[in-house]
């Protein structure tokens, strides 16, 4: 039997503000679809790249810690969220990972395809492929075979068209090495969006069945997004 430290593990970070479906989904079908033995779900303590969350970090924990309480092959790592003082950038919460974890361990940073597309605005983003894969979700319309075909996008695009075509990969060869691919895989498409369900809230519009019930109830136990009223 293998030994479940060394088998796949799945990186999935977020703002999570907050937590939806949408995100249940992707990291369930990504560990289907990729053969994950386990998915671990980061909280952004200070995302660089946005604007700042409206949920605190230590709210977006907490409701990412009920979101995936239960489910069976799922995690949190708070490590972001305890040094929310500095900016959370990806290619640092890859290299703690990688200090976490056996260096012969594949690591897989989960990934949409709209977060994959603005790649090479990441600090050090090339230093990523070195840390871990990189598995892009893809749903109809974000078709990533179409990096290939963009010789005329500039500089920057063509930096990444060409790791991607470098680079790309199957699901298979995850578990051959700890880093290195490019693995797009398809996902139930579902627009949900955490902005989207932030202003429902605002309004005192219905969010149930967008968020997990044990959310939707820390959400209305505290005073994040609204004001404790019905559903």
């Amino acid at each position: 039997m293998s030994d479940p430290g060394t088998l796949p593990l799945g990186l999935f970070g977020g703002t999570f503000d907050p937590p939806h479906i949408g995100h249940l989904r992707l990291a369930i079908e990504a560990r289907e679809a990729l053969g994950l033995a386990e998915v671990c779900l980061i909280p952004a303590g200070n995302p660089p790249l946005r604007d700042a969350p409206r949920a605190a970090a230590e709210h977006r924990l907490a409701m990412v810690e009920r979101a995936i309480a239960g489910l069976a092959g799922f995690g949190v790592d708070p490590g972001e969220v305890a040094a929310a003082a500095q900016p959370s950038y990806t290619v640092a919460t890859l290299e703690r990972q990688r200090r976490l974890h056996s260096p012969a361990r594949p690591l897989v940073l989960l990934l949409g395809a709209d977060a994959f597309s603005r790649l090479e605005a990441w600090q050090r983003w090339r230093e990523l492929f070195a840390l871990a894969h990189i598995a892009v979700a893809t749903r109809p319309g974000h078709d990533l075979a179409k990096l290939q075909d963009t010789p005329k996008v500039g500089a920057t695009g063509t930096a990444l068209a060409a790791e991607f075509r470098a680079r790309q990969g199957s699901a298979a060869d995850i578990a051959a090495a700890p880093a290195g691919r490019i693995v797009p895989f398809a996902i139930t498409a579902l627009e949900i969006s955490a902005t989207a369900i932030r202003e429902r809230l605002a309004r005192g519009a219905c969010v149930r069945h967008l968020v997990p019930d044990a959310v939707l109830d820390y959400i209305d136990s505290h005073p994040i997004y609204r004001t404790p009223h019905g559903h």
